[in-house]
Order: C-alpha cells, then sequence, then structure tokens
C-alpha cells in the first residue's frame, strides 16, 4: 500500500467521491476554506498495488500560538474521516499507523479523526435498533493503539438520514403523516422556495444570525461564512434554498452535495409567518432538488447524544423525525495524544478558550443585526 498527497482539487475530489463514507468535509474546497482561518491542509490518499484509491484523508493541521508567538506544536483534525472501508483490517491498520506516525513527524499533540462509520442504527432500547459490528471493533481497536474519546466533539456524533431512492410518492409516505400535511399547507398558505446563490449570502447571513440569537446557539463570523458560502456556491457543491411569501424572505437552508449524500448544515428563519410551516416546505425541495442531483441519502446533520427530552436536540430531532429518516449513531470523535501531558493540559485550557470566544461571537452577532 502506498501513501502519496494530492495537489490537484478535480484530482483530489474525483479520487474521494467513491469512497465509503465520501464526505463534503473532506473536499478540496473544504481545505481551502480552511487554510483561509489558519490550518495547514495535507490531502492523502492510499493507493493499492494496481494504482487505485483505497484510502484517504483530508488532514488539517494548526499551529500553536502563545501570546502572539509560534510554538514548535501543532493540534492535527481530520474532519469526518478517515475516508476507507473499515472492515478491511490490514487497510483500517495502515491507515491508522501512518497517520500516528505523520502527526508524530509534525509534533503535533494530538490528532483527531471522526470518520462517518456508524455504531448503531436506531434509537437503543427500541426494537428497531441494531448495532453495526465493524463500528464496534473499530472502537475497540482504536482503545487498544491508545487512542481516546473526545471530550471536544466537533460534529454531531448521531443524525438522521433520509433515504432518496424510490418515487416522491413513496417519499412522503415514509413521512409521518403531520409532516405530510404541513408541507402540503406551506403551499396552500403561498409559501414558495427559490434556488439562490453568492448574490444571497448578505441575506442569508443576517437571517441566520438572528435565529442564533432567538435559538441561543453560536456561530462565526459573517466573514467565515462568507468564504464557506461563497467557495461550495461557486464549485457547485452547495446550494441555498430560499423561502418567500409574498415575495419577502422569511427562512432558508443551506445544502452541501457531494458523492451521494446531500447534508443540510445550516438552516435560518425569521419570525414571521412561521405558522405557514415553512420549514417543511424548505426541506421537501430540498430532498427533491438533490434527488434530481443524484444524491441516494439525505443527511438532516444533527440528532441528540441521548434520545430523552431533556437533551437540547430533543425538538430539533422531532421535527427531523418526521421526514421518514433513521437514526445513525457513529463513532464519535477519538483523539491520538502523542504527548500526553500536553494533551491532558490542552484538553483543561480549551474549554475556557471556547468560552470566551463563544462569549466573543455572540457579541459580534449582536452587533452585525443593529448595523
Amino acid at each position: 500500500m502506498k501513501r502519496v498527497e494530492i495537489h490537484s482539487a478535480e484530482q483530489w475530489n474525483t479520487a474521494i467521491a467513491h469512497l465509503e463514507g465520501a464526505h463534503v468535509l473532506q473536499t478540496w474546497q473544504w481545505g481551502q476554506v480552511k487554510m483561509r482561518f489558519g490550518w495547514e491542509a495535507y490531502p492523502l490518499i492510499w493507493q493499492d498495488a494496481s494504482g487505485e484509491v483505497s484510502a484517504a484523508a483530508l488532514l488539517l493541521l494548526r499551529k500553536l500560538t502563545l501570546a502572539g508567538f509560534g510554538l514548535p506544536l501543532s493540534v492535527g483534525y481530520i474532519p469526518r474521516g478517515p475516508l476507507l472501508k473499515w472492515d478491511q483490517e490490514s487497510l483500517r491498520r495502515q491507515v491508522l499507523e501512518d497517520l500516528e506516525e505523520f502527526t508524530r513527524k509534525k509534533r503535533s499533540i494530538f490528532l483527531k479523526i471522526d470518520p462517518d462509520l456508524p455504531l448503531g442504527f436506531g434509537i437503543p432500547g427500541e426494537i428497531s435498533a441494531e448495532d453495526h459490528q465493524v463500528g464496534l471493533a473499530v472502537q475497540n481497536e482504536l482503545i487498544a493503539r491508545g487512542w481516546v474519546f473526545s471530550e471536544e466533539q466537533i460534529q454531531f456524533r448521531n443524525t438522521v438520514t433520509v433515504d432518496l431512492t424510490g418515487t416522491e410518492d413513496e417519499l412522503l409516505m415514509r413521512m409521518k403523516s403531520k409532516t405530510r400535511y404541513n408541507i402540503r399547507l406551506a403551499g396552500r398558505r403561498g409559501v414558495r422556495v427559490r434556488p439562490g446563490g453568492s448574490e444571497d449570502i448578505d441575506l442569508l447571513y443576517q437571517m441566520y444570525a438572528h435565529t442564533a440569537l432567538r435559538d441561543d446557539f453560536t456561530i462565526r463570523s459573517k466573514a467565515y461564512y462568507q468564504v464557506v458560502w461563497d467557495t461550495f456556491f461557486k464549485a457547485g457543491l452547495a446550494e441555498p434554498l430560499i423561502a418567500e411569501v409574498e415575495d419577502q424572505p422569511v427562512g432558508a437552508v443551506v445544502i452541501f452535495r457531494f458523492g451521494n449524500r446531500a447534508l443540510y448544515m445550516h438552516g435560518m428563519s425569521l419570525d414571521a409567518h412561521r405558522e405557514k410551516m415553512f420549514n417543511y416546505l424548505l426541506q421537501w425541495e430540498a430532498m427533491l432538488r438533490a434527488r434530481a442531483a443524484g444524491c441516494q441519502r439525505y443527511d438532516l446533520w444533527g440528532a441528540p447524544d441521548e434520545f430523552t427530552e431533556d437533551d437540547p436536540l430533543w425538538g430539533v430531532y422531532r421535527f427531523k423525525d418526521g421526514f421518514g429518516g433513521r437514526v445513525e449513531r457513529t463513532l464519535g470523535a477519538w483523539d491520538f495524544p502523542v504527548h500526553s501531558l500536553l494533551y491532558t493540559g490542552y484538553c483543561q485550557i480549551l474549554p475556557r478558550i471556547l468560552q470566551v470566544m463563544r462569549t466573543r461571537g455572540k457579541k459580534s452577532v449582536q452587533r452585525s443585526l443593529s448595523t
């Protein structure tokens, strides 16, 4: 097995699109976005004897600073990767060994991975729930190799995915009756959904900032979303859909598409006309457009860690559950500590830094809405 680096967007995206777990956060464009915000990107692939790509990892590296001075240390992260057939033991062993060695050579404190690898499907305790034996085996192998379950889960561990195969009527029949009713209700009440583009980024951010303040969650700066959305819109890997009532925007979603999957990553809404159920029609239109683009799965991006009513994501999950999807419980984020003491210190300090950043971010969003 041979490990090489690739230096072309088209070559990279083509190489990884067919791999198991292929994800928009492993695309060349995501690496370019993160490089604008202080990360280095290392697109790594593994080829078999015939030259076929067997595995890949977009590895991001960020050098640490202290009081404005660079340190000879860094942290590594492979968002929603690495990508490979995890049931091939020899392949996964080599990939993990190579990544561990790469991390040591780069003098990183640790490397974080969070591959799109299921541990199980369905809600634990329900009859329909089932384990995924490969995921459980990989979890045990990571523990044996010295990896630790991360206290910093950057992406959602669990999600809900909708099967887009079949006719439109079949998709609707998989949904709960109330969801079908609300989709049709939105249309009867005058909601219309239009595709958008880079020219709508200011509008999208204003709605997103309003949603974040109303629902009390943290978002990044406008400059960040300007880069993310513009990069992916222009590459044809993402599309905003905007709901309007009487030609006035009331809500929107940003849908990312790569490989055979569409991903609902950003959703936003204003307070007016919420009784018209435009959020339901937005999701339905997003599914139809994803299906027309060749996607077979629609990822609703995020479900509770614990499926109880006191989980912060419970209300959002109930909305998503109506679309007839399946709960996927994934491996989550795991860290490979290279320097145990530095890793422990980093994990203790990071929550304080993040809290300060969240407070500053919230104030920045408030200022953006008042100007």
